[in-house]
């Protein structure tokens, strides 16, 4: 059986998105900052800016319009939290 390369993609960012898994902001940019968003998609409101290197715990991930979407929360401030897109996290 063969999967659709998007399929086997979204499986594994899926599989890296274990909840409790500590991340770390990568790919945004020098001159630009990761979205934290209130919820998962772009419809949601922005709450902060994040640059490359925010430190972060993964909890659960989700898929909306085919893109992956994970509840973050700052490791240095536990009581902010919000989601991202799955794309811009790294494993630490």
């Amino acid at each position: 059986m063969r999967l659709p390369f998007a399929a086997l993609l979204t499986l594994l960012i899926a599989a890296g998105c274990a909840i409790g898994n500590g991340a770390v902001v990568k790919g945004a940019g020098p001159d630009d900052l990761l979205k934290l968003r209130e919820g998962p998609g772009l419809d949601h409101k922005i709450l902060i800016g994040l640059p490359d290197g925010t430190r972060l715990t993964r909890g659960a991930c989700v898929t909306r319009a085919g893109k992956v979407w994970c509840r973050v929360f700052l490791t240095d401030r536990p009581n902010v939290s919000g989601y991202v897109s799955a794309e811009y996290l790294a494993h630490r």
